[in-house]
Parts: structure tokens; sequence; C-alpha cells
């Protein structure tokens, strides 16, 4: 933790007794977190407070947590906490240590004292994920929190105009979420009949995506290598280098 981080994490602590505090191992960045009912008090404290001056929202992000913690194979290279494939439903009780579905991430800035934060609230019923607009506080929530209400299916309560923003106005479900299905739901065609574009179930047949296997090629394993007149794809070895 740099020395900066744990200064914030100290003084966050003394001004809110009752919040969490994690910081990422990754990137070192500090994450509050706080009930929903205590969201629209502490952004308030957050940007007018002078010690903190978290002035700018930068983003708003929503969060599905169903399958997390859930890898259904792990690498040893590229990436250390595994992968999932994205193809079975897991349901609400296999989400590691994650008590709710749901969370809205908002990520703020404070220029006058060069500072990022994290605040991140859960939404308390996965079945209808609500959370104040903190709109009153940062206008720029506007189009953010319409955004995770499109995508996730957030409710912002309070927000004077909460539509969809990058789907259509007749879309059906919220593509972000972990259990979407990834053909969708609904497909859209032109009929002549009625001159308009018209709404129907999606005629792609589901299918499972998963990666193909990579099996071990003999042209590789000088121990399965075949000695063939002419054959320049077998790998060199040490008595048949292909320099020589």
């Amino acid at each position: 933790m740099s020395r900066s981080v744990e200064q914030l994490k100290g003084l966050l602590e003394t001004r809110f007794a009752q919040a969490r505090m994690m910081v990422d191992g990754h990137s070192g960045q500090l994450t509050m977190e706080v009930e929903p009912d205590q969201l629209l008090e502490t952004a308030r404290r957050l940007r007018r407070d002078s010690d903190l001056v978290f002035a700018q929202l930068t983003d708003i992000c929503g969060v599905d947590y169903l399958h997390y913690g859930v890898s259904e194979w792990r690498g040893t290279e590229s990436h250390h906490t595994g992968y999932s494939r994205g193809v079975h439903y897991l349901g609400k009780d296999d989400r590691g240590e994650v008590e709710h579905r749901f969370a809205a991430v908002y990520h703020l800035l404070s220029v006058e004292h060069n500072r990022r934060l994290r605040l991140r609230v859960f939404c308390a019923d996965d079945d209808y994920p609500v959370v104040p607009s903190v709109i009153d506080i940062w206008p720029v929530a506007n189009w953010y929190e319409r955004e995770a209400f499109d995508l996730i299916g957030i409710l912002f309560e309070g927000h004077p105009d909460l539509r969809r923003i990058l789907t259509d106005y007749g879309f059906i479900g919220h593509p972000f979420r972990k259990d979407f299905p990834l053909s969708g739901e609904v497909e859209v065609r032109y009929d002549p009949e009625k001159g308009r574009v018209v709404y129907q179930p999606v005629s792609i047949e589901r299918r499972t995506l998963v990666p193909k296997i990579v099996r071990e090629d003999h042209r590789y394993n000088e121990g399965l290598v075949e000695e063939r007149p002419g054959d320049f794809s077998a790998a060199p070895t040490k008595e048949r280098p292909h320099d020589a």
C-alpha cells in the first residue's frame, strides 16, 4: 500500500466508521463500501469535506457478482485467478463470499488532493436491485446511471429520466448480466406486410461456445517424430536438423 493510499484510508476510517475499507492488491486503489441507505450522506461528505473534495465523478459501473469467485478451470501463466466459459447458470448460492449479486461502483477523483477512490454499494434485493440516485450530488451521474440501468438492470431511485441509453427502448433484458443468453432474447426484422420493423423470438440455435481443445502435436514431440522421406513438416531433431 502506498503512503498516499494509507493516509486516505486512515482519513476515511475516521470520517466513516461504519464503512468497509479494502485495498486492491493489483492496482493499489482504495475501495470504500457502504450500505444503500448511507450512500447519499456518504457521497455528500466525500464531495464537501475540505480534506477529501471528491468533486469529480468519473464513472459508475454496474457489477453482477453472480459467478464471482467460481472458475471452471485455472491457468498457470496468463492469469492467476482462472477462467469461466459463461455457459452454466450457477445460481444465487454459488457466488463465493459475496452476499448480494448486484453492486454499483462509483469512481471518484479529487483533483485538489490528487486522490482516487472507489465507492461501492451492494443492492439489498437481487430480484429488484435499487440504489439512490446521486444526480443531485454529481449531475454527470445522469448518463452513467442510465447506462448501469440499461446493461445491468440496477434501478436508481430519484433519477429524473431513467431510460435505456445503449440498447433499443424495446430491448428485453439486460445484456451485461451473467445469466443473459449469449444469443439474446429477441431479434428484429423488417416486415413488408406491416411496413415496419418487428420483434420476434430469436431464431439462432443456442449453442455452447466452448474453446477448442489444444492437443499435443506429434511434430513437436521428438519421441513421436516419424521419419518420412520428403516430410518437411516434422520438427527438427538432434539426428535430423532442418538445415542438414
